[in-house]
């Protein structure tokens, strides 16, 4: 047995969650994954996760003989990171899920009396995978940078120094619901034409799947066709681009980020997304500097990556405090 410092993370997802044990360096120690099984309703999603976390903690303990250091925990959905709240998730049901202190609760069954409460960090999914792609993955060294997945919907991260701005009610970066499409189609979030409805890998796969009749096709396959000149496709992907590059053009006007950072599963396209998506934005700019566009690097590693960030920054700020 090796005596190692580490933290627990977890990146909770609408179907699964992956966790980790990680080491000051951010070595990945020890990783694991598991569907989150949001069919089985919010509190045995929340379960799932406390035990889950407790599983991490003694996988720690007997392989390395110390108690982690702190924890992190990213989950999708409206947040109070202060109070360590999940307020909402409409994906999974949970309505101001005190995160905090639950995982403080469980993850203390067995510690030490004599330690203290292990610290808890508490996430929104999408700026943690943020804060991750800034520090140790696109966009390193980078003083300025919007993090932007376009996945099953569209959200984005603000970078700056190192930090992720989470706006003054935790909402900050929700660019996927900035109106590119005036009277486009409505959007769950009560508005119209939302850059999400239209450029997000599940819009480009519900709209490949409407123009080749397969209802079954994703934005994959939708990229497939693109490759193989299906006109049809390239009208779709098209569309879907130049809805992409309006979104974009709002946050470098807002935002003046020196790097724009493409993840989710549409960026997994490569150059059939970003060559047409760096035309296309250099075409709409005007008097705004062009940043470089750039696709992650850390896959769907980011967000249990950023959770790990979380917790070896509060472990740190807890050291420098005492």
């Amino acid at each position: 047995m090796s005596t190692r410092e580490y933290v627990i993370a977890l990146d909770v997802g609408g179907t699964g969650m992956k966790a980790a044990l990680i080491s000051s360096g951010m070595e990945l120690l020890h990783e694991a994954r598991r569907p989150t099984e949001g069919d089985r309703g919010p509190e045995a999603v929340v379960e799932g996760v406390l035990a889950f976390a407790a599983e991490l903690r003694a996988v720690g303990v007997e392989r390395y003989g110390t108690e982690p250091l702190a924890a992190g925990v990213a989950v999708p959905g409206t947040i109070d990171e202060a109070a360590g709240i999940a307020a909402f998730s409409a994906n999974l049901g949970w309505r101001n899920v005190p995160f905090r202190a639950l995982l403080r609760e469980r993850l203390a069954d067995g510690r030490p009396d004599a330690l203290p409460p292990l610290p808890v960090a508490l996430g929104h999914d999408v700026r943690t995978g943020g804060l991750a792609e800034g520090r140790i993955g696109a966009g390193e060294g980078v003083d300025r940078y919007l993090f932007l997945p376009v996945g099953t919907g569209i959200a984005g991260a603000i970078g700056i120094d190192g930090k992720v701005e989470p706006g003054a009610h935790g909402s900050a970066g929700e660019l996927g619901h900035v109106v590119v499409r005036p009277g486009g189609p409505p959007c769950g979030c009560g508005q119209r034409g939302c850059l999400e409805r239209l450029a997000s890998a599940s819009a480009v796969g519900s709209a490949w799947a409407e123009a080749s009749g397969d209802p079954r096709a994703t934005a994959a396959d939708a990229a497939q066709a693109v490759e193989q000149g299906d006109p049809r496709a390239l009208a779709v992907w098209r569309d879907a681009v130049d809805a992409l590059a309006t979104g974009l053009v709002t946050g470098l006007t807002l935002l003046d980020p020196r790097t724009l950072i493409i993840g989710g599963g549409l960026a997994e396209a490569g150059d059939t997304l970003f060559v047409p998506l760096r035309e296309a934005v250099r075409e709409k700019v005007t008097f705004q500097p062009l940043p470089d566009i750039v696709p992650a690097a850390l896959g769907d590693a980011a967000g249990c990556l950023g959770a790990g960030l979380l917790a070896w920054d509060l472990h740190s700020a807890e050291v420098a405090s005492r």
